[in-house]
């Protein structure tokens, strides 16, 4: 359970516009239809954790909201905005208000992680003294302070993940996609990364989508909360009203099979969900 401190809760309010829309969407590649009239939505300052086997179409789902890719079919907004049907120096627009973090964190080698870091931010034309300052800020937000002058090659595999969510946030988006930053890392460092995530939906209210084959790590994520006691972060257990609020998306056959909690999503006896859940993985 949360201890007394402050916790930050999510900035949506009914006046606001969903984050995003899926409407009836419809994507195929020649014969092979990854998502059929498939629909959901994210709410502002929500979190939403997309589950589904390999080649589902999860990835195709974040290329879908940048506007990387178009749909044959149905509408998606962000933000209120169409993105299906944006041209494209109007989704170069948008996608600044977009953080990205990747399994794949796709880092600069030849940059320190400073500034790769504050490559976008620099890039936007920041000025500079504006650019240490935040990039500073985002370090020390991922316990990366002590690591601004190292080059990628000395980091860890989760230091570098952990420098492609400060990279994500450094522009201050209002929604991050998470396309699954854990897999590969074994399962202490994992943790690491499942708490930035936490941090990043709790204290920094982002909107967020994670994409992941972890379940364990999905739900960690889920049912912790990070709190601000006394100006030290810390990760607790989650209130379970609070942890009823972050919904898995299991996605099956191009749609979203199920929708629901962590509770709910292990207490179902649909066939499908006790086999992606329980079938293809170890204990735990």
């Amino acid at each position: 359970m949360i201890p007394s401190a402050e916790v930050a809760r999510p900035r949506a309010t009914a006046a606001q516009q969903p984050a995003v829309v899926f409407e009836r969407v419809d994507l195929a590649f020649d014969d092979h239809v990854v998502l059929d009239g498939l629909s959901f939505t994210i709410p502002t300052g929500s979190m939403r954790i997309l589950l589904g086997p390999s080649g589902s179409g999860k990835s195709v789902i974040l290329k879908l909201i940048l506007g990387l890719l178009k749909p044959d079919s149905g509408t998606i907004t962000v933000s209120g905005r169409r993105v299906d049907t944006m041209p494209e120096h109007e989704l170069l627009k948008l996608r600044a208000d977009i953080g990205m973090a990747f399994q794949e964190n796709a880092l600069f080698d030849s940059l320190t992680v400073a500034e790769n870091v504050g490559f976008r931010l620099i890039e936007e034309g920041m000025p500079d003294a504006d650019v240490d300052r935040r990039v500073a800020e985002v370090l020390g937000f991922v316990g990366l302070s002590d690591f601004a002058d190292r080059m990628p090659s000395q980091l860890s595999g989760g230091q570098r993940r952990r420098v492609g969510i400060a990279r994500g946030m450094a522009s201050k988006p209002s929604l991050m996609l998470l396309d699954d930053p854990i897999t590969g890392l074994d399962p202490l460092i994992a943790m690491t990364v499942d708490d930035e995530i936490i941090k990043l939906r709790d204290l920094e209210q982002v909107t967020s989508l994670l994409v992941t084959h972890q379940i364990r790590d999905a739900v960690y994520v889920a049912t912790h909360a990070a709190v601000n006691v006394g100006g030290a972060i810390r990760i607790v257990d989650a209130d379970p009203g609070r942890a009823e609020q972050i919904e898995f998306m299991l996605l099956a056959d191009g749609r979203i099979h199920l929708q629901a909690s962590a509770k709910t999503l292990f207490a179902s006896n649909d066939p499908f969900v006790k086999e992606y859940l329980y079938k293809t993985l170890p204990p735990w």
